[in-house]
């Protein structure tokens, strides 16, 4: 499986790809006004399986998931990269830089993502809650679902116009795609990543929102740099995305960062 993607030349030969990954709902779009920012690197701007223009696309769980990162990346040659993604794209960084194949992987930087959970009630409780997610967005008005889905506490920090734009945004998704893609990649069916996390090398950066107190909590148990945005609760990047773009190209400007990886 080939995952849509846009691609974006590099202005300055030699750096290393930038591999975007959005979180539940969004699409590559979600990049498209912070892309600019790293015209200096190549960049592949994902749409992950049910959204945008990989919709008609279906993974099982997360090792489908990892083969169709994968197969993307060795399709569009990409050998040196670092992955930058979102909650959802996140949780796929973090599993692909634990059981991927990450030779080129120069590191990632992970926007308010779950490493997964501990306890295997914990897990169940969160398949069960997902699951109930799915059914209705395959059984209920999608604009309901998409406005109670936005009244999650993660998404406290939001005002009500701002909840009101995500619906508007997201309402021409497809929910059953949605509802595949939301039980196959469930965080209640994701491995806990925190014990492989700590043994990686590789560098590993965290940003968060300030206002995100779930996330920076999550953050204290990470063997991670970590970033806080101000005025940002989860969807830091759309929050504050000069704050964001600020971190981030502060971490990508580091001299380790760019210059030419000596692939084994």
């Amino acid at each position: 499986m080939i995952l849509r993607g846009e691609l974006r030349p590099g202005n300055q030969p030699g750096y290393p790809w930038l591999v975007w990954l959005h979180g539940f709902l969004g699409s590559r779009a979600e990049w498209a006004p912070l892309s600019p920012a790293f015209s200096d690197w190549p960049q592949l701007l994902l749409d992950l399986p049910g959204h945008g223009e990989s919709v008609a696309e279906r993974v099982a769980d997360f090792p489908d998931m990892e083969a169709a990162l994968q197969a993307t990346l060795d399709h569009y040659q990409i050998g040196d990269y670092w992955l930058v993604g979102y909650s959802l794209g996140g949780r796929i960084a973090m599993y692909h830089a634990c059981y991927g194949h990450t030779e080129g992987l120069r590191g990632m930087v992970v926007e308010g993502g779950n490493p997964g959970l501990a306890l295997l009630a914990e897990r169940r409780q969160r398949r069960a809650h997902d699951d109930n997610w799915a059914r209705r967005l395959r059984q209920e008005p999608f604009t309901r679902v998409l406005a109670d889905w936005y009244h999650q506490p993660v998404f406290a920090s939001l005002s009500e116009p701002q909840r009101q734009a995500l619906v508007e945004l997201r309402k021409d998704n497809d929910p059953r795609a949605l509802a595949d893609m939301l039980v196959a990649t469930s965080l209640g069916r994701q491995p806990d990543l925190l014990a492989r996390l700590q043994e990686m090398t590789l560098p590993f950066y965290y940003l968060c929102g300030e206002q995100d107190a779930k996330f920076r909590a999550i953050a204290g148990t990470l063997p991670a740099t970590t970033l806080t945005i101000s005025a940002a609760g989860h969807n830091a990047h759309r929050e504050n995305p000069a704050g964001f773009v600020h971190s981030l190209y502060t971490l990508l400007c580091q001299p380790n960062s760019r210059t030419p990886h000596a692939l084994p």
